[in-house]
């Protein structure tokens, strides 16, 4: 009698589950200065949330490296101020727990996302992004779609709850905020993360020797 020796298929490692996000948390922002100094290393969802074209991309490359100088004025200060409050009307009414913790994607240390809400039931995982504005939006801002997407992809996550609190002179104008679901959209994934490997080579002309693996988006 002949054997006969079946091989298994050999599975490409992006097939195979992601660790959980949790295992992926690099800081939080309660540690400002640890939080800062990672943020500063990788490309966080603010940095994707610019990224609009090669121009920004150079802007961008330039403030990373060197530095803004911006510490806020009193329209960030006053959103600093409301996100707690808005987070827990988000946390009563939509199960989504505030976060802080700062997360890399799985298998790029550098490609980094603090969500300002995270929900996870199983492998599925929901997040919260919560914005105030002085204007009244007809739609969510294409910089804001930006930033949820790169959140998403980081985390591994399926939709956002983007919640807005629209405000004049930093006075709510309605006693609830406004909120709208955001699907996953791979294909902007892909754009998003090919440029954030853009960005870093920009920042670092060796990275593709530092040991940073390319990802399987690029």
């Amino acid at each position: 009698m002949t054997l006969v020796t079946l091989a298994h298929p050999t599975l490409d490692i992006w097939d195979e589950p992601a660790p959980d996000h949790r295992e992926r948390i690099v800081a939080n922002s309660q540690d400002r200065i640890a939080w800062l100094r990672a943020r500063s290393r990788g490309v966080t969802a603010t940095d994707v949330a610019r990224l609009s074209s090669t121009r920004a991309l150079q802007g961008v490359a330039v403030e990373k490296l060197s530095g803004t100088g911006f510490g806020g004025n009193a329209f960030t200060d006053h959103g600093r101020t409301r996100e707690p409050e808005i987070a827990r009307w988000v946390l009563a009414n939509h199960g989504i727990a505030p976060s802080s913790d700062l997360y890399h994607a799985h298998g790029q240390p550098l490609h980094l996302a603090t969500p300002d809400g995270v929900r996870a039931s199983g492998s599925t995982v929901i997040l919260c992004e919560i914005k105030t504005t002085s204007h009244a939006w007809r739609s969510i801002p294409r910089s804001y779609l930006r930033q949820v997407w790169w959140q998403q992809y980081v985390l591994g996550a399926e939709r956002t709850l983007v919640v807005w609190e629209q405000h004049t002179d930093f006075v709510p104008v309605a006693p609830d905020p406004q909120v709208r679901w955001v699907e996953r959209d791979d294909n902007e994934i892909h754009v998003l993360v090919g440029l954030a490997n853009r960005l870093l080579d920009l920042m670092s002309p060796d990275s593709t020797s530092s040991g940073t693996t390319r990802s399987r988006w690029a």
